[in-house]
This record gives structure tokens, C-alpha cells and sequence, in this order.
């Protein structure tokens, strides 16, 4: 957490345009979202002694915030949007525009003094592209392939099976691009190798995990767990009382990690006789399958921390 002399400034990050409350202002005003609105921005926060932004995480379209405000030295947060809906909605703030989008960060950031977030690397900026590219592919894939079913026409036939190739091409570009990037740094280098040394886990899912999952090896099991969205979350209201439920995290990872698990409960002993013990105490499939996708992700965490291959862990 952040001294109280932090003066947070809060963005409303678009496509096109940065919309920003500063402190004691009583206005919004708005930028571009371009090198000039940023340009624009760092002038307007040199009264400040010190200047904190804070802004929802937006994807790429933050990028050249943050990465405007590393050269200039300025702290930094990324926060989770929905913590902040939480809190305008606790506050009775059901109204959004992207003015009140602004001033409700702004009382988030005071009201919570968010740690600035670390810079991301350009190398996993570049391998969290391709590793995201490759997954819009293959969804193009599979749903060109499912086209193919109940067709007669010929000539319709030869532009999906034509376009299905395509996509093939375009999916081992990819693949080589992705270990091009790990490649040629030896820490991501590493980290895949310790991550494919766990049966079950292949290239594609290392690099996922590498890619939109940075924080593995450097977070607790409960952290890692909670960020990867397979953490039982408590409902113990109403009917609901005494179950819990996965929610939140990173979706991506999860399926991941869910693609990893269905091999690794036939050919990983230690996740295999983890879900075995699972359902013979009468635990449904699905309840088992995401413990074990738990498991998993605490045994890569635990490789990754300690440094060592799979054969190695105690």
C-alpha cells in the first residue's frame, strides 16, 4: 500500500481517448489516447509532487499509458474493474459515463491506495500477443470445422476446407513465433522447461501459463490459485449454504489448465491418485476435475519456486 502522500490521478482508459480526474479538480477533462494526449497528461500532472495513476485494466488499450508513465517515473496501478463497480455500487453510484467512470476510480484509488503494478517486460508483452492470437485461431478453427457437417456443395466444401488449412498455417506460425520468444530469453526458457517437465502439461500450455500467468512461481498457493480462477469461494448464504464455487481469475488460464488436467489424471500419478481419492468419496466429476486443476497449478507454482524439474520435487 501506497504513504498517504500519494496524489492519485485517475484515467478512464478507451480506444481512443483518456478521461481523467485529478485531485481537487472539480471537472473531468479528456485526452487522447495517443502519444500527443499522453504528452498532454505528463504536463498537466507536473504541479504534482506525487503523482499516482490509476486506471481499470483495459488490455491494450492501456498500453501506452503505462508505458508513458515508466519512462516518466510515475507510479502506476492497474485495477481489476470489477472491484470498482463493486465499490460505486456500495458507494450508490449506478450511473456510468465515462466522467463518473473517472471520478469513482479516483475515489477507489484514495479509498484503497492500490499498489503501483509492476512494468511488463516488451518480451512478454510480444509472447502474451501471439500466445492470444494463437487462441483466436484455433477458435476460428473449430468453428470452420464444424461447418463442414451436413454440407453437400461442393464449391462451398473447398472454401472451408481451403480456409481450414489456412488456419492450420497460421496456428504453426504462431507456435514458432511463441518459441521463438521463449527462446531467446533464458528465464522463460527455464520456466517452459520446469513447466513441461509436469505430465500433463505440453508446450502450448506453458506457454500460456508463462504468458498470462507471470506471477507463477512468485505467489503463494492461495494467490496463484484465487488469480487463476479454480480458488473454492465460501457461499454460505441461503440455500447455498456450506458449498463453494470457483469465480473470478483468468479465464484463459483456466481452460488451460483444464486442457492440461484431463491427460494429467491419466498419465500424472500424483493427479491421478488425487482424483481417484475424489471420487471414490462420492465427489462429482466435475467437482474432482477442478480440484485436480488446483493441484496442478499448485505443483507448476511449487516447480517454478523452488527451481526444480518435476523428477526433483520432493
Amino acid at each position: 500500500m501506497m504513504s498517504n502522500n500519494s496524489q492519485y490521478v485517475a484515467i478512464d482508459v478507451s480506444k481512443s481517448a483518456l478521461d481523467i480526474a485529478m485531485p481537487g479538480a472539480n471537472r473531468i477533462w479528456r485526452s487522447s489516447n495517443t502519444l500527443t494526449g499522453v504528452a498532454a497528461l505528463r504536463k498537466r500532472l507536473q504541479p504534482l509532487e506525487h503523482p499516482h495513476i490509476v486506471c481499470e485494466a483495459t488490455g491494450r488499450y492501456a498500453r501506452l499509458l503505462a508505458q508513458q508513465m515508466e519512462q516518466a517515473n510515475i507510479p502506476l496501478s492497474i485495477v481489476n474493474p470489477r472491484q470498482v463497480r463493486d465499490f460505486a455500487r456500495a458507494t450508490g453510484q449506478l450511473a456510468k459515463t465515462d466522467a463518473l467512470d473517472a471520478s469513482i476510480i479516483l475515489r477507489f484509488a484514495d479509498a484503497m491506495q492500490p499498489a503501483p503494478t509492476p512494468p511488463t517486460p516488451e518480451n512478454q508483452v510480444r509472447l502474451a500477443e501471439q500466445v492470444r492470437r494463437r487462441r483466436q485461431l484455433v477458435d476460428m478453427l473449430a468453428t470452420e470445422k464444424q461447418r463442414l457437417c451436413g454440407l453437400d456443395n461442393a464449391d462451398t466444401l473447398a472454401s472451408i476446407r481451403a480456409h481450414i488449412t489456412f488456419l492450420q498455417g497460421q496456428i504453426d506460425q504462431c507456435d514458432a513465433r511463441i518459441k521463438a520468444e521463449i527462446g531467446a530469453d533464458a528465464s522463460l526458457t527455464r520456466k517452459a522447461a520446469l513447466l513441461e517437465s509436469i505430465p500433463g502439461i505440453g508446450a502450448t500450455t506453458a506457454a500460456v501459463l508463462i504468458a498470462e500467468l507471470p506471477e507463477l512461481g512468485r505467489a503463494d498457493k492461495k494467490q496463484i490459485a484465487a488469480l487463476a480462477g479454480v480458488a473454492p469461494m465460501n457461499r454460505d448464504s441461503g440455500q447455498w449454504r456450506g458449498q463453494a464455487h470457483i469465480t473470478g481469475g483468468r479465464l484463459s488460464v483456466r481452460c488451460a489448465l483444464y486442457m492440461a488436467t484431463l491427460p494429467a489424471i491419466r498419465c500424472n500419478p500424483t493427479i491421478r491418485a488425487f482424483y481417484q481419492h475424489l471420487r471414490a468419496q462420492g465427489k462429482a466429476p466435475k467437482v474432482a476435475i477442478t480440484a485436480a486443476m488446483r493441484k496442478l497449478l499448485i505443483i507448476a507454482n511449487t516447480i517454478v519456486q523452488h527451481d526444480k524439474p518435476w523428477a526433483n520435487l520432493a
